[in-house]
């Protein structure tokens, strides 16, 4: 549905490049005089010498009273230079010359915007309910994602095929944004009921039960940093040294971490077992022995 496309303000510089051609052509019907300075004033602009491009364009105004073009150049020309009230006249006065022009809505739009007031404080003084510029002004609306205004000026107008694919093409980006909110509170909401003693209880599982022992190791080791209190990844670590044939730090490790049980029967067997393995590749068999005794079977 192509001809309900409309330019984007990424295509800045190419309608700049339109512009300039269809001046060529709006040109043709004018004086030498007029066409120079035009010309000159759009080069000027071009260059963001806004005074001097106001001044030329006034200068064509005097040519030309009536020229809804040169009132479109005034008031883009004066709302880059910032001056808004003047901006604001001249956009009016495009807009009553060319209220089926969506560029020319769309800088009227663009001036009342920036000062913070919306389209319905001129509406008096342009021709509001002319069909196309109503279709320009929803399309305006929806480029700014402006949903809600985009349907409320839709839902007010005949039903044609433009505002049945426009009101489609907003419920659809209504749904993506909705799914887009979802998805982030979604995630907001798992990362803060994550635990992160649990995540490291997990990742550290997950090496042991498939026997990689290297990396089980370095995460208990980072796990306690973070919680030294918590007899898990003593046995955890433990458990690793022993694998890795480093008995003596083992049993440092495991010892240390029998200060921090409570009553996790199942726990204590575990680490009591890693002791016993470690003391007796260490040939020290009266404390594997020791540790030994403390299994306690039948749990």
């Amino acid at each position: 549905m192509g001809l309900f496309l409309i330019p984007t303000s990424g295509c800045a510089q190419e309608n700049e490049i339109e512009e300039e051609e269809s001046a060529e052509v709006f040109l043709e019907e004018y004086t030498d005089e007029f066409q120079e300075k035009f010309f000159e004033a759009l080069k000027q602009k071009g260059i963001e010498n806004y005074d001097r491009a106001i001044n030329l364009f006034l200068e064509c105004k005097r040519l030309e009273p009536n020229n809804s073009v040169l009132d479109h150049e005034l008031a883009k020309a004066y709302l880059a230079s910032k001056k808004m009230v003047l901006a604001q006249e001249y956009g009016i006065a495009a807009v009553k010359g060319k209220p089926d022009d969506y560029w020319v809505l769309n800088t009227l739009v663009n001036i009342v915007q920036r000062q913070g007031s919306g389209l319905d404080v001129v509406k008096d003084k342009i021709p509001y309910n002319n069909a196309k510029l109503l279709e320009n002004l929803a399309m305006i609306y929806f480029k700014q994602e402006n949903y809600d205004n985009a349907l409320k000026i839709l839902n007010g107008m005949k039903v044609t095929v433009f505002s049945k694919d426009l009101t489609s093409r907003i419920s659809n980006s209504i749904k993506v944004r909705e799914d887009k909110e979802k998805l982030k509170d979604t995630i907001v909401v798992e990362v803060q009921e994550e635990n992160p003693m649990d995540s490291y209880v997990a990742i550290i599982t997950g090496y042991l039960s498939k026997s990689d022992f290297k990396n089980a190791e370095g995460v208990s080791v980072e796990a306690l940093e973070i919680f030294p209190a918590q007899p898990y990844f003593y046995y955890a670590y433990g458990l690793s040294l022993n694998k890795g044939k480093k008995h003596k730090e083992a049993i440092v490790i495991l010892e240390s971490g029998l200060d921090y049980l409570l009553d996790d029967v199942d726990l204590a067997n575990k680490m009591y077992k890693e002791l016993v393995d470690a003391n007796n590749a260490l040939g020290n068999s009266s404390k594997a022995n020791m540790y030994l005794s403390k299994i306690k079977t039948g749990s």
